[in-house]
């Protein structure tokens, strides 16, 4: 399993290049998964569902699945630290790619997602894990690199590059536990 990171701040398009890129790498055939980071309380399931319901009655694990998908529902008594690794341990085996959104402060190697117009500053100026930056404004990045500069507005061309690069983002758990 490979893995790469998109790292940005809000309103860089880290999603938007996420979502191209699924249907570019699939298209090579490649099985692709995806790690979201969510910063709020967030939830996949609905009052009245039955899997709501069971959750709400306190089960600590919901498991739903059909033919066609599966969704583990789990809650925390207490507020958990979950790191990058402990969900990439989630993932079924046989996947190619995991792109993992956010985690912007993991140690995974990273894609910064980086535009002059959202008015942020750049991270990898001081982040070692960045390994490119994809942007629509090259010419405006505030400091010069040696890592490659990816076209944000061509997924076709980044997925190239990760293919290209692919030895480099060898998943290996234990290099982390």
């Amino acid at each position: 399993m490979k893995v790469v990171g998109f790292a940005g701040y809000s309103g860089s398009g880290k999603t938007h290049l996420v979502e191209r890129l699924i249907p570019v790498l699939k298209l090579r055939g490649l099985r692709v998964s995806v790690v979201k980071h969510a910063h709020h309380k967030f939830d996949i399931d609905h009052p009245g569902k039955d899997t709501h319901r069971h959750r709400e009655a306190g089960a600590f694990e919901v498991v739903v699945a059909s033919d066609r998908r599966l969704a583990l529902m789990r809650e925390f008594e207490q507020p958990a630290a979950l790191t990058v690794h402990h969900l990439l341990a989630e993932l079924w085996d046989g996947v190619d790619w995991v792109l993992v959104e956010g985690f912007k402060e993991s140690n995974l190697l990273k894609i910064e997602v980086w535009r002059a117009a959202a008015g942020k500053q750049a991270r990898y100026p001081d982040d070692d894990f960045i390994v490119a930056v994809a942007t629509d404004s090259a010419e405006r990045l505030p400091q010069a690199t040696l890592r490659p500069v990816l076209d944000l507005n061509d997924p076709d061309a980044i997925a190239q590059w990760l293919v290209e690069n692919g030895d480099r983002f060898d998943y290996d758990p234990e290099k982390y536990a």
